[in-house]
């Protein structure tokens, strides 16, 4: 009896035990389920969220519980939106800006030519002499409007690929000699010399559209002529490279441009002068028809400057066979 006793006596703490190890391992197994279903839910749901923002990044990828590899993946979510937001706001600066300048553009020359309609239905309109004047002023104006409309509808053509070239075979620098007849007039109001920095005896062919490669020509010259020192020179070169390319250079040594202005050259309506004044002319727009003609030819525009030393824009083309 006491035998018996004894061993029921050693069997109630082992079964006690047995039941304690049961019941903290079944506990453990659901708190364990439990916590890992509520985790995969938030998870999931984070993956919900990125995926309603950016569905490229997060769609492919099978959703993980680790939170080493969720972590990287989060901050490289968060980096690439940082990246577009501070894009996105240049860009909002660079709309403003644009948007402020082609008010600026339009408005001058619509108000002045409202202003001499105005005064000519005031009454100047019953002086021969003052309305002839004053119409061919307003004529002027509108005039104005219609070259920056065209070189606005050109470029908007050109970003759009609308603008079809007519790509042909022709002498670079015979449609050089041409530009340089052109703008003869325009550079000796100001005394500066158009010439080459050889003399060229022999055809250079090249192949692109020849009309829209002029208009890239005579952009050049004429802002080299506009910022050009008085007496000063405009320079053309024409230097072959390797293989299948020509590189035409506008040289000048006029006014130079500041090293922190030279990125943006080539943007719409961007002036090195924030003075306002347009006593230079011309529609501010003319760089930016240049860079948008080569490109439309898949060639290169470049342009080195040192201030109050002079400036270069090169292009590239290519040879003919």
């Amino acid at each position: 009896m006491s035998v018996f006793l004894y061993a029921t006596n050693q069997a109630i703490p082992l079964t006690v035990f047995i039941f304690a190890l049961l019941t903290f391992s079944f506990s453990f197994l659901v708190i364990q389920f439990r916590v890992e279903k509520f985790i995969y839910k938030r998870i999931n749901q984070i993956y919900k969220d990125l995926t309603l923002l950016e569905s490229v990044s997060f769609r492919k990828d099978s959703i993980t519980t680790d939170m080493a590899t969720l972590t990287k993946q989060i901050d490289k979510f968060a980096k690439n939106k940082k990246l577009e937001i501070e894009t996105l706001k240049v860009r909002e600066e660079y709309r403003k800006e644009f948007m402020g300048n082609i008010s600026h553009e339009l408005k001058t020359p619509l108000f002045t030519v409202q202003g001499y309609l105005e005064t000519l239905l005031d009454g100047a309109i019953d002086d021969k002499n003052v309305a002839e004047k004053y119409l061919n002023r307003a004529n002027k104006g509108v005039e104005r409007l219609i070259y920056i409309v065209k070189d606005l509808d050109m470029i908007t053509k050109l970003e759009v690929g609308d603008l079809s070239l007519d790509i042909t075979t022709f002498d670079i620098v015979q449609l050089i000699q041409s530009v340089f007849e052109l703008l003869e007039m325009k550079a000796a109001k100001k005394k500066i010399t158009l010439t080459f920095d050889m003399e060229y005896n022999n055809p250079i062919l090249v192949k692109g559209d020849e009309e829209r490669i002029q208009q890239v020509l005579t952009n050049l010259i004429v802002n080299s002529i506009k910022y050009g020192q008085e007496k000063g020179t405009t320079e053309i070169s024409i230097e072959r490279l390797i293989k299948n390319k020509v590189i035409v250079r506008v040289t000048d040594n006029g006014e130079g441009i500041e090293k922190q202005h030279i990125p943006r050259l080539f943007e719409r309506f961007y002036r090195v002068d924030k003075s306002g004044s347009r006593k230079e002319g011309g529609s501010g727009l003319g760089l930016a028809i240049v860079k948008h003609i080569i490109e439309a030819h898949d060639e290169k525009i470049y342009v080195e400057s040192e201030y109050n030393i002079g400036s270069e824009f090169s292009f590239t083309l290519e040879k003919a066979e």
